[in-house]
């Protein structure tokens, strides 16, 4: 397959593509729809640059949330099948989609339909590349990210390759081919991380809870599910070692740009809070302080589709200046000298305080822990420097599964970059797609 490069400046930005495929605006392909719901009944539909168009209730983080802050849903946009749905003031990022559903979505979206003999999915997929993306962030209003808007005069003077209708129907064919054969490399991978999780937690909760000292006495710590621990050690609800806080609240529009903020991701999928935190947060110098984010903190998440994944924790090892952290999370701020940050980011982290959570909590659709339940809960408390002893041991009989662990991981960002570079030399015709799906 030949690519050429078009000349002219307006379209130069596309690059390399086949040569019998057509360049037209957008205004050419898409039309802008503004029905509106009269009953505010329709199913809500939600955008994101994760997970294009999803059904806004599967997000819901508790049962008894509202679908939205709106008084009334009647003037949200209706949507059909096969829409494609933009948050216009998160284009730039990717947050658009096209719509697997009938529905209805916030008026402060755009919905646009098809035009012709087009295919609606390959659109989507062309206009989530990086390649669109850096477009509509360059044809965006604003000064600063979290107010660009990207209005459709912009997004209908753009111009799109446009290949003939089969071409576009073989493209989306092979991208969801091969989408479905790295989805399952991922869901592979992901489980023998959980393995190998399994397998560290087992170590570190005979570590934590017994102690390094196979000489050590020990008594019954008066809780069933911690049963003996060394007779110098000591039991205390999490109430009386520290402070617990709930993160701040924020609409969407503040998020995008600002200062670092913790997410409900950020402690979820990691021991520790990473260093350098991707998300961010338009705050005030008040939230700033009321919700910090300093070293030996411990965060907490508080909602999940089950009682196995509350509670899980992430220690903060460094602080992080002007941070704050969500309204999903706990914070717990230990008092000084009780918990050294190493070791509570061991401790709080294992399994053995599943049984705690799963008596305790009352479950219905989704669980959610709120901060009396946290602060009941009885925390092992070694002296400091065994806290220390514990953690050293600890790294060292764990470093051959963290590496692997570390591997299976890079593994996986690799082929999720494949991934879009797999997406975006398709869509534009870099890839003979109906040769590769035979």
């Amino acid at each position: 397959m030949i690519a050429t490069a078009i000349e002219n400046t307006k379209t130069a930005w596309l690059g390399e593509f086949p040569p019998h495929w057509e360049v037209l605006r957008i205004k050419n392909l898409f039309q802008e729809m503004d029905s509106r719901s009269e009953t505010g009944s329709e199913e809500l539909l939600s955008v994101s640059h994760y997970t294009g168009v999803t059904l806004k209730r599967e997000s819901l983080e508790n049962e008894d949330d509202h679908l939205s802050n709106a008084e009334s849903l009647v003037g949200y946009k209706l949507v059909q099948a096969n829409d494609l749905v933009i948050n216009i003031m998160l284009a730039w990022n990717g947050s658009l989609g096209i719509s697997p559903y009938n529905g209805m979505t916030s008026p402060a979206y755009c919905v646009y339909r098809i035009k012709g003999d087009n295919n609606p999915e390959y659109f989507g997929y062309l206009f989530a590349t990086n390649l669109f993306k850096s477009e509509f962030r360059r044809n965006s209003t604003g000064i600063i990210d979290s107010r660009l808007r990207l209005y459709s005069d912009k997004f209908f003077s753009l111009f799109s390759v446009v290949p003939p209708k089969g071409e576009q129907v073989e493209i989306v064919q092979y991208i969801k081919v091969q989408e479905e054969k790295i989805n399952l490399f991922i869901q592979k991978k992901k489980r023998f991380i959980e393995l190998l999780k399994e397998q560290k937690n087992g170590i570190v909760s005979e570590f934590i809870s017994k102690g390094i000292n196979s000489k050590a006495e020990y008594k019954f710590s008066g809780i069933d599910w911690i049963g003996n621990i060394p007779v110098n050690w000591e039991i205390k609800r999490l109430r009386f070692i520290g402070q617990c806080q709930n993160g701040i609240n924020k609409g969407a529009e503040f998020f995008g740009s600002g200062f670092p903020f913790v997410s409900y991701g950020d402690v979820y999928n990691n021991e520790m809070i990473p260093e350098i935190i991707e998300g961010s947060v338009v705050s005030t110098e008040d939230d700033r302080q009321n919700y910090s984010v300093i070293e030996g903190d411990v965060f907490f998440t508080r909602t999940s589709e089950t009682v196995e994944e509350i509670a899980i924790s992430s220690a903060c090892m460094q602080t992080i200046p002007n941070a704050t952290f969500s309204g999903f999370l706990i914070r717990f701020r230990p008092y000084k000298d009780i918990l050294y940050s190493g070791f509570s980011k061991y401790y709080f982290r294992c399994q053995l305080h599943r049984s705690f959570f799963v008596k305790e909590m009352n479950l219905i659709t989704r669980a959610s822990l709120n901060q009396d339940l946290l602060k009941n809960l009885p925390v092992i408390i070694p002296p400091i420097e065994e806290q220390k002893q514990i953690v050293e041991h600890i790294k060292t009989e764990t470093a051959i599964i963290d590496t692997a662990i570390a591997k299976a991981e890079k593994e996986i960002e690799l082929i999720k970059e494949y991934k879009e570079a797999m997406i975006s030399e398709a869509v534009m015709g870099k890839i003979i797609v109906n040769l590769a799906i035979k």
